[in-house]
């Protein structure tokens, strides 16, 4: 009987990166420059084939977020590319490149035209990106073992409304193992930062676009396990204020609904959630009044 050698161990781990990009044209970083898509998409094909570089058994998954659609980047669902070998550079490179850029462009030619801007389906994504994740561990081979992880990056403001999708998202990652790494492009995302605390990842948030592939290869690219042995960001403190089902705000007090568990910052009588018929409170009891010693 053979036994377990570290190098037999570290060849039935299958590191699985889960890149989510959001090319939300709506976002104020490609708004105002159209080129910094293009400047972004170089920096995460660099960081997706860093990440394959690494050890043969990593996969990488590259998905598109789009105000009105989520579609796999890579690998594509059907047939994939046939791409001839070139000089100086690996196959499998050549073949991310490719099918992302390719992808990509058929997505932003095909997406209906916005007259006004529209929040991205961050939420939705995550989702696809889980139940990606969830089919891969379930179609493994006996022995193997997947640790995977979700990177996401996107400019775009937060959308309270998606905040239930989020939540289901980051707890479901926890139960799966896998952890939720975050990039942001522009304003700090609170939510998102929850999900990070939640699995255990690492958020940071770029003023510029200036060194992007240098700081995706600095934070995102060791694994976490390795991330404790680093110097890395400090962690900023965790906003764990939750949004209002009403006017979609973080508040610090609130109404709980007793059966769905929404929240709301002022009182109603009915649920707008479940539609449950809550009692008016009546006034508060009013305290007798001390006699005044004579």
């Amino acid at each position: 009987m053979k036994k377990s050698t570290p190098e037999n161990q570290d060849r039935n781990i299958v590191n699985l990166l889960a890149i989510l990009v959001d090319t939300n044209p709506s976002q104020r970083v490609i708004r105002q420059n159209p080129g910094h898509l293009t400047q972004i998409l170089d920096a995460i094909i660099a960081f997706g084939n860093a990440h394959l570089m690494q050890k043969a058994q990593n996969k990488l998954a590259v998905l598109s977020c789009h105000h009105h659609a989520t579609d796999f980047l890579y690998p594509t669902p059907g047939k994939q590319l046939e791409v001839r070998q070139i000089d100086g550079q690996y196959e499998a490179f050549s073949l991310v490149e490719k099918t992302v850029k390719q992808r990509l462009s058929h997505i932003i030619c095909n997406a209906p035209k916005l007259n006004q801007s529209a929040e991205s389906l961050l939420a939705g994504s995550l989702s696809m990106a889980l139940c990606y994740i969830a089919r891969v561990q379930r179609n493994s081979l006996a022995g193997t073992k997947i640790q995977s992880r979700i990177l996401v990056l996107t400019g775009s403001n937060e959308c309270a409304s998606q905040y239930m999708t989020y939540m289901n998202v980051f707890f479901t990652a926890q139960k799966l193992g896998v952890v939720l790494d975050v990039c942001a492009l522009d304003k700090s995302l609170s939510l998102l930062q929850q999900g990070c605390d939640i699995t255990g990842g690492q958020y940071l948030r770029l003023t510029q676009l200036d060194g992007l592939l240098q700081y995706l290869l600095w934070v995102f690219l060791p694994d976490p396990s390795m991330r404790q042995k680093l110097v890395l960001p400090p962690p900023a403190k965790v906003d764990y204020r939750a949004a209002c089902f009403c006017h979609r705000e973080l508040i610090d007090i609130g109404y709980v609904c007793s059966v769905c568990l929404s929240i709301f910052c002022k009182f109603s009588p009915i649920c707008t959630t479940c539609h449950t018929v809550f009692k008016v409170p009546g006034p508060l009891p009013s305290r007798p009044k001390k006699k005044k010693k004579t």
